[in-house]
């Protein structure tokens, strides 16, 4: 059901007076048709009606009541459907009035496979491959981390099922010790499977039943004078009790998450632990934004519901969740979770014991957290400030690009575009550009193109001007901008050129301004020129890692693919027969017609490829 306000601009009397009393989602939008704010109620005449009495209403909250020209009602059968329907809706749309967590990606686990010689991974998605999941993990950082510490200590393999099959003699894994290389029968199917159920069990959290195990065998392989398994087995003991020393609460087990919200200065910071199996796997900040003053109840009530909610199909939604303050509608969430979850789920604030010492331990994370925020914060606008009086601008920029080239002797030039808004990067518009049809080398044919590409977009409208621009060179580079702008009738964009200083030492950079040629020198403790030391070298980092990836790319694909008559069933059979490329630069025509599908003439076409004949 959707119920709309007059086109000739939104009569709330007039509305409220129409609109039903049953429980259901609200959509707020502009003139333009942007939603503005997506909210649920159980009676909806009596939500949307507290958005316009008399008085009472937050600055924050007349703000949006301004700016609402319709509003969309949607009837569901249930506060639960409400809460959920709400939910998708913010996901959709991001509406800038509501509590947004801002991120999109789903969270990691450990994989163990099911095959004949499991294999541990990260994993993000849905899961659909059988196996067993392990987590979710904080990040993809935290999961690596953890399959170095397993890969150490349980020895299973973690390498990709093909380069698995391929291999006709041990890895490098397996000389250093990090695997007991099961592809090549250097261990036998049953100890193999042992160091999977160990691995297993840890995963599990059942840390206790491991120990002994590890305990029992340990003694056998002595009793049986096999010491340097025994060894091998004590130190397994020993890496094991130190992880848990740093993970583990005496005491407490189980699967739940912890939510600690703090505010400070305006900020909220909300912090998320982890504990799997009564161990921590990690932790992770937010900074949700808002609008409309909502206090901490409200902030951790919209956290769980878009945390959870939205993420049930990808990730596994703990039996136990515990906040530092009790959520707004505590109720509705647990019975939301728990229907979603198909289990119970419990949601409390009033902890004791093992699990008051982890709900002080994200709280003190919360704070800490918090104040790193601001501090870095209040340091980015000291840095603002400082270049609006160094170049003399009306006022702070809020929007700034920075491009460079990168190359290796003219191959794979790429060009990076970065972008700073008032709080920083803005990684979400970095973007990179592949430069082709020009000389190897031309640094400035590279920065005109890329300029060219970029504000043709800016001059029709698909992107927003900044209000400045840094090329990453001196006067060349800088010719080359003003050029770009002047053919594309853009005249009113300050450009300012980085040029490093006479022996290229960070600090000793000259700055160009592009309207009057004047070069201004900074002291190097000056927090304009270490936002600009910061634009420039994140414009650097961006397009050199660009360049890497083109240019490994070209290579891994130039060899084998440049070669006639080798398409990609004949390259994964040569692949596979040798383990990789190295193996067939090395093999003889001989060799070569080995492989099923290749000729004697393929074989000396390939010979004759790989050598440059």
């Amino acid at each position: 059901m959707s119920e709309n306000a007059s086109p000739k601009g939104f009569d709330h009397q007039r509305f409220l007076k129409e609109v039903t009393r049953k429980p259901g989602v609200y959509i707020m939008l502009d003139q333009a048709g942007k939603v503005l704010y997506v909210g649920k109620a159980k009676n909806l005449r009596n939500r949307l009606g507290s958005y316009f009495r008399a008085s009472g209403l937050t600055t924050k909250t007349m703000a949006l009541v301004n700016r609402i020209d319709q509003i969309e009602v949607t009837v569901t059968a249930t506060e639960r459907e409400a809460l959920l329907l709400e939910q998708n809706l913010i996901k959709q749309y991001k509406p800038p009035y509501n509590i947004l967590l801002r991120d999109d990606k789903s969270y990691p686990y450990i994989f163990l496979s099911d095959h004949r010689h499991p294999r541990l991974s990260l994993h993000r998605g849905s899961k659909r491959k059988k196996g067993r999941y392990f987590g979710p993990y904080p990040s993809a950082g935290a999961v690596r981390e953890s399959l170095s510490w397993l890969q150490k200590v349980f020895k299973v393999r973690q390498c990709e099922d093909a380069y698995y099959r391929a291999r006709s003699r041990p890895c490098l894994q397996y000389q250093i010790g990090r695997c007991t290389g099961p592809c090549v029968g250097k261990v036998s199917d049953e100890d193999y499977a042992n160091d999977v159920h160990q691995t297993e069990l840890f995963l599990s959290g059942k840390s206790d039943e491991l120990r002994k195990e590890l305990a029992d065998e340990m003694e056998q392989r002595a009793a049986n004078l096999e010491f340097e398994e025994a060894a091998e087995l004590r130190d397994r003991i020993s890496q094991l009790q130190e992880v848990q020393a740093s993970q583990h609460i005496e005491g407490e087990r189980g699967d739940l998450d912890i939510v600690a919200a703090v505010e400070e200065a305006g900020v909220v910071c909300l912090q998320l632990l982890y504990v799997r199996g009564g161990r921590v796997l990690g932790s992770r900040s937010y900074f949700p934004k808002s609008h409309l003053g909502e206090g901490l109840p409200e902030h951790i009530e919209a956290f769980l519901a878009q945390h959870y909610l939205t993420q049930v199909a990808t990730m596994e939604v703990p039996r136990e969740i515990i906040c530092n303050i009790a959520p707004s509608d505590v109720a509705l969430l647990a019975d939301s979770l728990s229907d979603e979850a198909g289990r119970q789920v419990t949601i409390t604030h009033k902890v004791r014991g093992g699990r008051a010492k982890w709900q002080a331990l994200a709280v003190t994370a919360a704070e800490q957290n918090l104040r790193n925020r601001l501090a870095s914060s209040s340091g980015i606008q000291r840095r603002y400030q400082a270049l609006t009086e160094v170049l003399g601008l009306d006022s702070p920029p809020t929007r700034m690009e920075c491009f460079d080239i990168s190359h290796s002797s003219g191959e794979a030039t790429v060009a990076s575009c970065v972008v700073f808004d008032g709080e920083g990067p803005l990684k979400s518009d970095y973007r990179r550009m592949n430069i082709d049809g020009i000389e190897g080398g031309d640094d400035y044919a590279a920065m005109r193109q890329a300029l060219t590409r970029r504000y043709k977009r800016v001059k029709n409208g698909e992107l927003v001007l900044p209000d400045l621009l840094f090329i990453d060179g001196g006067k060349g580079q800088l010719s080359q901008a003003k050029a770009v702008m002047a053919e594309l009738g853009i005249d009113n964009l300050l450009m300012v050129g980085v040029a490093k200083g006479s022996d290229r030492r960070a600090g000793l950079e000259v700055l160009i301004r592009s309207d009057s040629g004047r070069e201004i020198s900074l002291p190097d403790n000056s927090p304009a020129l270490h936002l600009i030391q910061h634009i420039r070298d994140e414009s650097h980092r961006f397009a050199v890692t660009g360049h890497k990836q083109r240019r490994d790319k070209a290579r891994r694909q130039s060899s084998l693919e440049a070669i006639p008559g080798i398409g990609a069933k004949r390259r994964r059979e040569l692949l596979r027969y040798f383990g990789g490329l190295q193996a067939v630069r090395d093999a003889s025509v001989i060799d070569l017609q080995r492989v099923p599908g290749i000729s004697e003439k393929i074989a000396q076409d390939i010979y004759d490829g790989l050598r440059g004949a």
